[in-house]
């Protein structure tokens, strides 16, 4: 050893032979860097359920124990555009239900049932049965809902001072919702409404029977939502006076509030896209980027806004899912280009695998899978296909990249360019690319064109799941935060994509320039983990393993007086639930986790088919 040390002490390039050494270690480490990831891709901690374990909502809707009157009438516009929202909330709240609609019939009697849902604002509808209804709440210690807003006339009368009402004025216009702290996750703070008008009667309350959960605008303004006891039982009003899809969250939180203990399953995943990433890198310049940062877009995308993305995933856990774009050329007959520059796109894919991400498929190019039949209306400057043997080469040949660039990552989801999707297309994917399993669209309603993929969170029988991102942009406006509000309690979920060219489009926010764009989007993730900090950061595939497990349950809840005990009929592995303790107070549980959410709501994760609560 001291002939080696004498002998490396006198040679005379030992500079550069440090130096060399330093070369071949980073050589080295770009090797492993740009030769795939496949020797440490970490699996999914949630796997999709195999074929013969999967059960759709209509399956597991059949064995609920219905203890749930639902009345509407299909001859008022208010009334059946609501029943289309409760027909999905109720679904996947795993409430048994029965229908009545009074165009054709009357109310049953009401023995076995512990709740009517009345989906009315004019009461006339029901004649008679509103004072059957109110004595069936005071004697027999029944539950009714008014969801919407009651008009005034005599027959709700009857029912204003049973449900709390003292005196009533006018009408209110709801510019606001504020949600009381201890009601719904992310309370304490007043939504706006960005459809308001003057939806809401303006009320007084008696506080020794109601107790109020959202309001006007501020925590003491008009009443919104409140509970009132009556007898022995108890009825629950909406009066804000909206009704379409992002305002579930606020229904399932007012069904909540029956019942010593109300509980419902949920998905429980935190998910967050990247659309065309990785892709082909936009040459040039962009006004934004060269404004506030005096670089290229190339520049841009690679030192500032992945650095800056994935400071976000370490910050708050996100495992992104990247959605792969091999060109931009707009060819529609089935030809297709080698893609330029393989190895950007190649790090960007392996830096996103190393932090825990998924890789799914955009398509070959950025044209919708649509054929011909299909018109963009001149929304979009999008071609058609030639044929669905174009659409199918061209999707193979991503596929045939994806493979080569990253060998033994599975990729198994798809979210189709703009969100648009035709039928036949989706037949085609599905048909030659069995192993894709997710299609990712939207959720909330887009009217710009009939063949959007406006999506439920559904599983069909093959397991190929329906999987809908709920907002997007790093810019997310008023609508989209009631949105997000709304499904973390309905599905404890938030689904969200965005683009790196969101930065150079005025129409997403470009005009703020990235700096602020990033810190709007650390507020949003901000909000969201401190709001629900039990929500599973999944990937798409994972979250889609979540909605199979959600989509499948079909749970047996019994309250008694010193537990409740919950009974799971298809439970695979794992079942999420949201509980509110209205009555009771949590003390063990067995089978299962409990975890504070928000007052008394609390997260269930249930690790057996039978989880049993005791009260203290």
């Amino acid at each position: 050893m001291g002939r080696l040390k004498e002998k490396f002490e006198n040679f005379r390039f030992k500079g550069i032979l440090v130096i060399t050494l330093i070369f071949a270690i980073i050589a080295a480490i770009l090797l492993v860097e740009l030769s795939g990831v496949h020797f440490n891709y970490r699996r999914h901690t949630l796997d999709l359920l195999p074929k013969e374990n999967v059960v759709t909502k209509t399956d597991a809707c059949c064995g609920l124990d219905v203890n749930t009157l639902l009345v509407y009438t299909s001859d008022n516009k208010a009334s059946a555009d609501a029943y289309v929202q409760f027909d999905v909330i109720l679904a996947d709240m795993k409430i048994g239900t029965r229908v009545v609609d009074l165009s054709f019939t009357t109310v049953p009697l009401l023995q076995g049932y512990d709740t009517v849902i009345v989906l009315l604002q004019d009461l006339s509808y029901l004649g008679n049965d509103v004072l059957t209804l109110c004595n069936w709440v005071r004697d027999e210690g029944g539950n009714v809902y008014f969801p919407l807003t009651l008009e005034q006339n005599a027959y709700s009368a009857v029912v204003e001072n049973k449900i709390g009402m003292v005196a009533s004025f006018n009408y209110s216009f709801v510019n606001s919702i504020y949600v009381h702290s201890d009601f719904m996750i992310g309370g304490g703070k007043a939504y706006t409404v960005t459809d308001a008008y003057d939806s809401a009667r303006t009320v007084q309350l008696n506080p020794k029977t109601t107790k109020v959960h959202a309001s006007l605008d501020t925590e003491n303004g008009v009443p919104l939502i409140w509970e009132a006891e009556y007898g022995t039982g108890k009825f629950v009003v909406n009066n804000f006076g909206m009704c379409d899809k992002a305002y579930r969250g606020f229904f399932a939180a007012s069904l909540s509030l029956f019942g010593d203990v109300f509980a419902y399953p949920v998905i429980n995943a935190s998910t967050f896209y990247l659309d065309d990433f990785p892709s082909q890198i936009p040459e040039g310049n962009s006004d934004y980027i060269t404004r506030d940062f005096g670089t290229t877009i190339r520049d841009f995308y690679i030192n500032i806004w992945w650095p800056d993305m994935m400071n976000l995933a370490d910050k708050y856990g996100v495992k992104y899912t990247g959605l792969a774009i091999e060109s931009y050329d707009d060819a529609v007959d089935g030809t297709t280009d080698a893609a330029p520059d393989t190895g950007t796109f190649l790090n960007f894919g392996n830096m996103l695998l190393r932090k825990g991400g998924e890789l799914g498929y955009h398509g070959y190019n950025h044209q919708p899978l649509a054929l011909g039949n299909k018109d963009y209306n001149d929304i979009y400057d999008y071609k058609t296909w030639q044929s669905t043997d174009a659409m199918i080469t061209a999707f193979q040949h991503l596929i045939d990249f994806c493979d080569e660039l990253f060998p033994d990552v599975p990729m198994s989801v798809y979210v189709p360019p703009s969100n648009l999707l035709s039928d036949e297309g989706r037949q085609m994917l599905l048909r030659e690319f069995p192993h894709i399993k997710t299609l990712s669209g939207i959720y909330l309603p887009d009217d710009v064109l009939d063949f959007a993929l406006l999506q439920e969170y559904e599983v069909d029988e093959n397991g190929v799941v329906d999987q809908p991102r709920i907002i997007s942009g790093c810019d997310i406006d008023d609508f989209m935060t009631m949105g997000a509000m709304s499904e973390l309690n309905l599905h404890y979920i938030n689904n969200h994509f965005t683009h790196p060219d969101d930065a150079l489009d005025p129409e997403r926010g470009a005009q703020l320039g990235w700096k602020e764009l990033y810190k709007r989007f650390d507020g949003y993730m901000n909000w969201l983990y401190s709001s629900a900090p039990e929500l599973r950061n999944l990937n798409g595939t994972e979250t889609s393993a979540a909605v199979q497990r959600f989509v499948a349950v079909t749970p047996h809840i019994n309250v008694g007086t010193t537990n409740m005990k919950i009974t799971i009929e298809n439970f695979y592995d794992d079942a999420q639930f949201l509980v509110r303790f209205n009555e009771k107070r949590p003390d063990t549980v067995v089978g299962g986790r409990l975890t504070s959410v928000t007052g008394n709501l609390y997260l269930l994760d249930a690790d057996t088919d039978t989880v049993t609560v005791s009260f203290k």
